[in-house]
């Protein structure tokens, strides 16, 4: 029997968690402000979601639009606010103005997770060196999955990348779960569960109104039965 694929939706709020799960959702990823793809929620929209939702929830760490650290410090503290609303697994990853990862910066934010669980996000698909950033943060405590499309333009364009990472599982840099997301359609599911991809990541394609729009539960309960019934 296959194992079951994981199925990550990002939540902006309550009402978002709430459908999610109730369609088949296995992790959620709380961001807010989706004009600038994402950046740390509130620490109270954090705590309800936390009450209202029993799956997994992934928050996001990041301050501004682009893949800049900007202030750690600051960084660093709302890791903090987040932690004591109830998170206990996050979503990061800076790179410096090279396109190489900013390593300082990471290591000072993970340090203050203290062993939560986190992923290192789509920067990845905009590094100048995939293999590199991989082969940096190898070891780092509590990197367990990378959200990739494959390519700064989405699976259509990264999904050589992605079957070529897919096929290094278990080398040094590549231990971690790929999640696959950034314009992942349904057509895509077949290919990358036949290459043992197990992950996989949706925003607007839970939410049938747009981003303007609450996520459907129908939808993602849509997502969860492709993914269910393609065997990897």
């Amino acid at each position: 029997m296959s194992k079951r694929a994981v199925l990550e939706v990002i939540a902006l709020d309550v009402e978002d968690a709430v459908a999610a799960q109730a369609g088949g959702a296995d992790r959620l990823e709380l961001v807010t402000d989706m004009a600038a793809d994402g950046l740390s929620p509130a620490p109270a929209t954090v705590a309800g979601i936390r009450a209202a939702v029993d799956i997994d929830l992934r928050v996001m760490l990041r301050l501004a639009d682009g893949f800049a650290a900007g202030d750690v410090d600051h960084l660093v503290r709302v890791a903090g606010e987040l932690r004591e609303a109830g998170a206990d697994q996050f979503v990061l990853g800076f790179l410096d103005a090279d396109g190489a990862v900013d390593l300082a910066a990471v290591e000072r934010v993970v340090h203050a997770l203290d062993g939560c669980a986190w992923t290192f996000h789509r920067a990845i698909d905009r590094a100048a060196d995939r293999n590199a950033l991989r082969r940096q943060l190898a070891g780092l405590p509590g990197l367990d999955t990378y959200l990739t499309a494959g390519a700064a333009d989405g699976v259509d364009a990264g999904l050589p990348t992605l079957l070529a990472e897919a096929e290094r599982r278990g080398e040094p840099g590549y231990e971690q779960q790929l999640l696959v997301g950034g314009g992942l359609r349904l057509d895509h599911v077949p290919r990358l569960r036949a290459a043992g991809i197990d992950a996989f990541h949706i925003g607007g394609a839970a939410r049938p109104s747009g981003w303007e729009g609450p996520v459907s539960a129908e939808a993602v309960a849509g997502w969860r039965a492709t993914l269910d019934g393609v065997a990897a």
